[in-house]
């Protein structure tokens, strides 16, 4: 039997609350929508590192960011690696990168808005690319590098053009008759902010469209610049969403859609500049909570889990669903586990680690997030020897995180047991040993 073709869908800084079926009232996501039904949604999945190209080092490699020295942008997936595409091959897959890279460049050896070098690839093979895409092009028009290193300009608003390209692809493939199941790695750029016109460029509409939206329960009150960009950014998950329509209709009319798995999901969120200076590197759920919804295959009918997930499950996860063993070393498990319902052994926590803004930790349950941060700041350091607690919150009473009990002397057992947390992610992330300290630098009470 022919394996299940497989398309991972990675939109960027994208809120899991923009989704209908996370609860959004306006009529944003449809198709999104549609496959969260008929296939399997995930309440509780989180990233592993809420910056761009740390995200991308741990889907392509199964390892967090710290160990193949991508902990911040701007750091080289490291050549020859064994990465993911390289798995599915020798797994018997074609594969195939279309959009955002973010791998390739290295500070003073940059390939943001130049061709991607072949082994800079990750080992993929069929490849339309921008290491940058957010450096060569706007909300619309823009470029990307083919596998010959030749430049496609495209016109119209970038999310068609992206997905246009994964379509294009599609059709290629199936005029070439090709025996082998395919794996398509889509990295749409959206709905992230454009950096060079500071905002976030929906299509066209997009402000009139969803002017009438529900403010997010973490963002009332706050300044930050939601009031004048969440109608774009509405917009850009729409347009997201009507691009996923399209690619449905091309895998249907090619007669390719019985036989493919999609995984949707996301880098991380959005906070809008409402608890630091920019829009992600920090510990709360606006940026660590990320839609996943799975469709086809094993995923139909899989309804919706409450357990927790980390984007670094999704490695595991490709895996399995092509019937190719797991690395060993590894360190997410295959979300196959949870919709064949063997969910005994499964984490009760997720970790993540943050970077470029601080150099932070936090480890998050279902009902607890805590977080530590070094108090001596060092972009290029990934680690630190000592943190201190930053923060601590009770998620069944706030679950928009506002009230920060780090201090609160009543939460003193659950700063224990969630420091004990921190200490057994950082160990099995293969982080040095340090010191976790109180949040006024002092040892915390044993």
């Amino acid at each position: 039997m022919k394996k299940k073709n497989i398309i991972f869908y990675f939109s960027d800084q994208q809120r899991w609350d923009t989704m209908g079926c996370y609860g959004q009232r306006l009529d944003v996501t449809p198709n999104l929508d549609k496959l969260a039904q008929e296939g399997t949604l995930f309440e509780n999945a989180y990233t592993c590192q809420p910056v761009c190209g740390p995200a991308r080092a741990c889907v392509q490699t199964g390892l967090y960011a710290t160990e193949v020295n991508c902990h911040k942008n701007n750091h080289i997936l490291p050549i020859g690696m064994d990465t993911l595409a390289r798995r599915m091959i020798a797994g018997g897959y074609e594969t195939a990168y279309i959009g955002k890279w973010h791998l390739a460049s290295m500070e003073g050896s940059s390939y943001r808005t130049l061709p991607v070098p072949v082994e800079r690839r990750g080992g993929y093979e069929y490849w339309m690319v921008a290491d940058a895409l957010e450096a060569t092009s706007h909300g619309y028009n823009g470029y990307v590098y083919d596998g010959d290193m030749k430049k496609h300009e495209f016109v119209g608003h970038r999310i068609d053009c992206i997905n246009a390209f994964a379509i294009d692809y599609l059709h290629t493939y199936k005029e070439s008759g090709s025996e082998k199941p395919f794996f398509l790695f889509v990295s749409q750029l959206d709905p992230h902010h454009q950096n060079d016109h500071n905002r976030y460029e929906g299509p066209d509409g997009s402000k009139k469209k969803f002017a009438d939206y529900d403010v997010p329960g973490d963002l009332i009150g706050l300044d930050g610049d939601w009031k004048e960009n969440y109608p774009d950014y509405l917009g850009q998950c729409n347009l997201l969403d009507q691009n996923i329509g399209k690619l449905m209709d091309t895998l249907d009319a090619l007669d390719l859609k019985d036989d493919t798995i999609i995984l949707y999901t996301c880098d991380h969120g959005s906070h809008f500049r409402t608890r630091n200076a920019e829009y992600k590197r920090a510990c709360e759920d606006a940026c660590l909570h990320i839609p996943l919804i799975a469709w086809g295959g094993p995923f139909m009918g899989g309804g919706r889990i409450n357990e927790l997930v980390s984007l670094l499950d999704m490695p595991s996860t490709i895996l399995d669903a092509a019937g190719i063993e797991v690395p060993a070393h590894y360190r997410g498990d295959s979300v196959l586990k949870l919709v064949k319902g063997e969910k005994e052994n499964w984490k009760d926590m997720v970790y993540a680690q943050i970077s470029e803004a601080q150099t932070a930790r936090t480890v998050r349950t279902l009902k607890y997030k805590y977080a530590v941060r070094a108090p001596q700041f060092d972009i290029t350091q990934p680690y630190s020897e000592v943190y201190w607690e930053d923060k601590l919150y009770d998620l069944e009473k706030d679950p928009h995180e506002r009230n920060n009990v780090v201090s609160d002397p009543a939460y003193e057992d659950v700063r224990k047991e969630m420091r004990e947390r921190m200490y057994i992610s950082m160990a099995k992330a293969n982080e040095p040993r340090c010191s976790i300290l109180n949040c006024e630098g002092k040892e915390p009470n044993q």
